[in-house]
């Protein structure tokens, strides 16, 4: 199971304590977050440039664009056609 995200200001923070040059274990103790939180924090900050949630990939699409094309001209040449005989 996933943890919850953690706030943008609570990531702001833990950038900037670790580059004053803070260790793991002082920052995790003052802000009161997990150690294993630390890494992917720094990590999203040093490769993007921001801590804030990028947008994720949705789930794949059933259809390719053209299986997509070919099921609306099917339809349009025969409106009255059913989902089971498509």
């Amino acid at each position: 199971m996933r943890s919850k995200q953690l706030s943008i200001e609570l990531r702001d923070r833990m950038v900037s304590r670790q580059r004053s040059g803070e260790r793991y274990q002082q920052m995790s103790t003052a802000l009161k977050v997990p150690r294993t939180q630390w890494p992917p924090s720094f990590l999203k900050w040093k490769k993007f440039g921001t801590t804030k949630t990028l947008p994720r990939d949705g789930s794949t699409a059933k259809l390719s664009n053209r299986g997509r094309r070919a099921l609306v001209g099917e339809v349009t040449k025969n409106p009255m056609v059913t989902l089971t005989e498509l």
